[in-house]
């Protein structure tokens, strides 16, 4: 697990390592932690590629002058390009152009643009960091569209310029300029921008440099509260999941596995229910029924799936799925407030979000005490918070908070960087994913596995990232597999889900 600091705590860290250290130690590390990335891509490339820093006027301008620095004394032909012509005022920034001048490292203006670009350069992007608050403009703008036209591998400092490292948006709205990295090196601790949203077509390959503060940063992490979150990758996956025991004093039987009832389907949308069912199925459900509100749904492909009556017990099962397929029609409705009202643990997707969102007193029956996730797309997310869809995902992440705040209950939005957030203002951001799973049904597959986990007596937080990160490196094994992300079938899913629990057990196995 990474923890991701939002910019307030990261700040408050930095600040305290600042006046902890020597002037200009916190630079020098980072600088040359830029400095290793860019010699490693530079091997990747066609050799002598001449490198140039882009130099904006803050200190991740002072970071990549000194990278410069750094790969010409490894042998590198370096330039820099600076977005104003003058020094910083002061800081460890002006130190950084005091040193640079000082070494004969040329630095030259805009004008310069076209000549350094002819060179094919590898270009380091210290524009803008964290906390950048205006759209890129002017001179900028036209440096992050130039060096996109001419295809050139970037390292980025810290963060893309034009990319908000809370949110993971292009400052300024998707149309706005922002730089397309190869690699990015983050200082001093992971961010929740450079994992959701725009920033995942930006950011490149990631690494995060401490600059040696890792023990500072855990107990910031620790301190914090809900402004540092979390990264649910791989590791998190392999201890979040319980391996079924093969004890039979522990009652390892289907009934130890949780029952879990899919109710949707209504006609002409009866796949989407049995999706869901046979996500439930996969992730280990023990038992999985299927209600309809227009008859029975059966699935001949998938005998082991049991039918459900129309007007089910929805009390009778140990977690509820509805949603998917369900309809908006009075008997959806009626079925979904009597889910709500009675279900031990619940999934509410698709056509029940939208029920609720269209009628508060639906949403009035959810009940905090209860095990419940929400999971909607952003379109769905945007109908709940009564806003557009251009507002969920300029801020992903405040808007699951958003979310788990005004219902009470944990939120799953999906999507690009899916975010799961609670009540309590707890939030991570899921680390797998792939636009493979951009294809009708695998939500409703999604759903069904949320399910499963809760029937399994999984705290709803731990469920809904747990088969988020399984459902998102399901689809990434399918990419991996054909070599493209196209044409991924929702009934394909669950036999790749099986296939990374697979992955996961041989995981906890060499762990031992």
């Amino acid at each position: 697990m990474s923890a991701l600091f939002t910019t307030a705590p990261l700040r408050a860290l930095e600040a305290s390592a600042l006046a902890a250290l020597p002037p200009g130690t916190l630079m020098q590390r980072a600088a040359a932690a830029v400095a290793d990335a860019a010699a490693a891509l530079a091997r990747s490339l066609a050799p002598r590629r001449p490198m140039v820093a882009l130099v904006g006027p803050g200190n991740n301008g002072g970071d990549a002058l000194l990278a410069a620095l750094l790969l010409r004394e490894r042998g590198f032909a370096c330039g820099a390009l600076a977005l104003r012509p003058e020094d910083p005022a002061g800081g460890d920034a002006a130190q950084a152009w005091q040193r640079a001048r000082a070494q004969g490292l040329r630095i030259d203006g805009v004008d310069a643009l076209p000549a350094l670009l002819a060179a094919d350069p590898i270009v380091i992007d210290g524009l803008f960091g964290i906390g950048l608050d205006r759209p890129l403009t002017g001179d900028a703008a036209r440096l992050c569209a130039a060096v996109a036209q001419a295809g050139l591998p970037v390292v980025a400092v810290d963060v893309p310029s034009g990319v908000d490292s809370d949110t993971g948006a292009i400052v300024g709205g998707p149309d706005a300029a922002a730089i397309r990295a190869a690699c990015t090196v983050t200082m001093i601790a992971d961010k929740p921008g450079l994992h959701t949203g725009a920033a995942l077509d930006r950011v490149g390959a990631l690494s995060v440099a401490s600059l040696g503060l890792d023990t500072e940063r855990e107990a910031f992490a620790r301190d914090a509260g809900p402004a540092v979150g979390r990264l649910f990758d791989a590791g998190c996956a392999r201890t979040a999941w319980t391996p079924r025991a093969r004890d039979s004093q522990r009652n390892s039987h289907k009934g130890s596995f949780g029952a879990v009832l899919a109710y949707g389907g209504a006609q002409g949308m009866r796949g989407a229910v049995l999706l869901a069912a046979r996500g439930a199925h996969a992730l280990g459900a023990g038992k999985v029924f299927v209600g309809a509100p227009d008859g029975d749904a059966f699935d001949p492909a998938q005998p082991q799936l049991m039918s459900a009556p129309s007007a089910p017990d929805f009390g009778g099962c140990d977690a509820v799925v509805i949603g998917c397929g369900l309809g908006r029609s009075a008997l959806a409705r009626e079925r979904t407030a009597a889910a709500l009202a009675a279900a031990p643990a619940l999934v509410v997707d698709a056509d029940a979000l939208n029920l609720v969102a269209d009628e508060p007193a639906l949403a009035a029956r959810l009940s905090p005490q209860r095990r419940t996730v929400l999971t909607p797309h952003p379109l769905e997310a945007a109908r709940l918070l009564g806003c557009d869809v251009a507002t969920v995902q300029a801020d992903r992440r405040g808007a699951a908070l958003a979310l788990a705040r005004r219902f009470g209950a944990v939120a799953l939005l999906k999507g690009a960087g899916s975010v799961v957030a609670t009540p309590q203002g707890q939030w991570s951001i899921v680390d797998a994913g792939n636009p493979a799973l951009a294809s009708a049904g695998t939500g409703d597959v999604l759903a069904g596995m949320v399910g499963a986990l809760l029937a399994r007596g999984a705290p709803a937080a731990d469920a809904a990232c747990l088969a988020a990160w399984l459902h998102g490196r399901a689809g990434t094994l399918y990419a991996q597999a054909q070599g493209h992300a196209e044409g991924l079938s929702a009934a394909e899913l669950p036999t790749l889900v099986r296939a990374v629990l697979g992955e996961v057990a041989e995981r906890r196995r060499n762990r031992r």
